[in-house]
C-alpha cells in the first residue's frame, strides 16, 4: 500500500524539509539578533517590543513558505496553485502591515519615553507627544488604507472592475471630491497642526471664552479641557482659521495682574513695600518680576497695577489671588481712607444783610 510520500518525488520530499528547517532557523536567527540588540542599552526595546515584532516577522517567513511549490507537490495540491500564491500573497501584505504598525507604536515609545510632561520645563516634551499622537494616526491611516488597496489590486477581476469604475465614473469622483472638501480641509488642518504646532498638547489656551488645557489633539478635533472639568470640543480648522490666546506657546512662565482703584491719598511706596514683602512670603512668586504702578487716573480714583510673575498658568492665578487678597487687606487695616469714595461739597450760604 503507497503513502502519501510513496507517491510524490523525493526531491519535493527534501526541499520542504529543507524549506521548513530554513523557516525555523530563520526565525531564530532573527529573534536571537532582536533579542541580543534590545537587551544592549545602546538599543534598548522597550518591554514587550520583541514579542511585537517577532510575531509579524514569522507570518513573513511563513507566507514565503507557502508559496513555495514543494508544498502543493508534497500534498499533492498542484491545481489549487492559485489559491496557495493569493493566500501567500494576503498573508504577506497583511503581515507587513501587521510589522509596520507594532513598529511604529515601538519607535513611539522609545522617544516619547524620554520625554515627561509632568515637569514643569515641559515645553519640547509637550511638543514631541503632540507631533507623534497626530502623526501617528496619519501613518496608521495610510499604512491600513495601501494594505487594503494592496490586497484588492491582487486579485486582477478586482483590478479590471476598478480601473473600469474609475474611467466611467469622472464626474462622480468630481462631486463627491467637492462634498469631502470639507472633510479633506479638516484633516490637513491635523496635519498643518502637528508641523507648525500654534498649540500643544497641555497647552493653555482661551478658546470661544474659554480658559483651559489642551488635553487631546484629533486629525479632526481638539479636546480643550475647561477649568471647571468641562471639554470643549472644538474642530481642528478652528486653530488654523480664527484667533485664539495661547498662553504657553514659546514657554510655561507667565506674568499675572493685579489692579486696585484707591483713592488719590494713597502712599503708593508703602504698597510697593508691602507687595514685596507679600511676595517674598509666597512659593508661588518665582521672583522674576514684581511691578508696581499707577497706570490710569480717573475722576474718582486711582488705578494701580501690581505685576508679577509666575512659573506657569495655574500657579500665576493662585499668586494673582493672594496679591489681591493681601493688598485689600493691607488698605483695609492700615489706610481705610484710601478706599474710593465719593464726595459731595456743602456749602452753606451766609446771608449778612439779615443781621
Amino acid at each position: 500500500m503507497n503513502t502519501l510520500f510513496d507517491t510524490v518525488p523525493r526531491s519535493a520530499l527534501y526541499f520542504f524539509i529543507a524549506s521548513t528547517l530554513g523557516v525555523l532557523i530563520a526565525y531564530w536567527i532573527i529573534s536571537y539578533f532582536i533579542k541580543k540588540y534590545g537587551k544592549d542599552p545602546k538599543y534598548l526595546l522597550p518591554r514587550g517590543a520583541f514579542k511585537k515584532i517577532s510575531r509579524p516577522i514569522f507570518l513573513i517567513i511563513i507566507s514565503i513558505w507557502i508559496r513555495s511549490e514543494s508544498i502543493r507537490t508534497l500534498l499533492q495540491l498542484e491545481d489549487y496553485a492559485y489559491w496557495f500564491k493569493k493566500t501567500s500573497t494576503i498573508l504577506f501584505i497583511l503581515s507587513i502591515t501587521w510589522l509596520l504598525l507594532n513598529l511604529l507604536k515601538i519607535i513611539k515609545t522609545v522617544i516619547v519615553s524620554n520625554y515627561d510632561v509632568h515637569v514643569e520645563n515641559n515645553l519640547k516634551a509637550r511638543k514631541i507627544y503632540t507631533q507623534f499622537n497626530i502623526l501617528e494616526r496619519i501613518f496608521i491611516f495610510a499604512i491600513v488604507i495601501l494594505a487594503i488597496g494592496a490586497i484588492l489590486m491582487s486579485f486582477e477581476n478586482i483590478r479590471e472592475l476598478g480601473v473600469s469604475i474609475f474611467a466611467s465614473a469622472g464626474v462622480a469622483g468630481i462631486i463627491i471630491g467637492f462634498s469631502a472638501q470639507k472633510m479633506i480641509g479638516t484633516v490637513l488642518a491635523g496635519i498643518q497642526i502637528a508641523i507648525a504646532q500654534p498649540i500643544k498638547i497641555d497647552d493653555v489656551v482661551i478658546v470661544e471664552g474659554e480658559w483651559g488645557r489642551i488635553e487631546e489633539i484629533t486629525l479632526t478635533y481638539v479636546v480643550v479641557k475647561i477649568w471647571d472639568k468641562r471639554r470643549l470640543i472644538v474642530p481642528t480648522p478652528y486653530f488654523i482659521e480664527k484667533p485664539f490666546q495661547n498662553w504657553t506657546k514659546t514657554s510655561s512662565d507667565i506674568l499675572g495682574t493685579v489692579f486696585l482703584y484707591t483713592d488719590y491719598n494713597v502712599p503708593f511706596d508703602a504698597i510697593r513695600e508691602e507687595m514685596t514683602k507679600i511676595l517674598e512670603n509666597t512659593d508661588l512668586w518665582d521672583k522674576e518680576v514684581n511691578v508696581l504702578q499707577v497706570t490710569d487716573s480717573k475722576q474718582n480714583c486711582v488705578e494701580i497695577r501690581a505685576l508679577m510673575s509666575a512659573k506657569d498658568s495655574p500657579t500665576s492665578w493662585d499668586l494673582r489671588v493672594h496679591v489681591r487678597e493681601k493688598l485689600i487687606t493691607f488698605l483695609q487695616q492700615n489706610y481705610p481712607d484710601s478706599i474710593p469714595r465719593n464726595r459731595v461739597l456743602l456749602e452753606q450760604e451766609t446771608d449778612i444783610h439779615s443781621k
